[in-house]
């Protein structure tokens, strides 16, 4: 993502590409495994119900195990250490204004940013 005239571009500490990069790595890893689990933490009978604006349907849920609620509650632990470390990052004291959203939208991005190349010279 170029930067605009407007908005200066910032060169993002190690660490806090880093925890970023973690915080990425950590919400794919919550989503998939949410993916895979029951529907319901404890074990449920399923339902029907097209009372409302839409159909609703739920298989029976046999819940989750003790060990897949301690992996859930490890992960979102971890997630709310790193959201709390890039959202509290030091480097934020020196972007202010309107560049603010932007130059958090460069960071979620930054991992997606091909490293610079230079071109082999013949």
């Amino acid at each position: 993502m170029p930067a605009t005239p407007a908005t200066p571009a910032y060169e993002f500490p190690s660490d806090l590409l880093a925890g970023q990069e973690e915080l990425h790595q950590v919400r794919s890893e919550l989503h998939r495994l949410l993916k895979r689990l029951p529907w319901s933490v404890e074990p449920l009978d399923g339902f029907s119900d097209d009372n409302g604006w839409r159909k609703v349907e739920r298989p029976a849920s046999p819940g989750w195990t003790p060990d897949e609620q301690a992996e859930v509650e490890k992960l979102r632990a971890r997630e709310r250490e790193l959201a709390v470390f890039v959202t509290c990052h030091r480097f934020w004291e020196q972007v202010s204004g309107p560049d603010v959203v932007d130059t958090r939208m460069r960071l979620k991005h930054a991992h997606e940013t091909p490293p610079a190349t230079s071109s082999p010279e013949h």
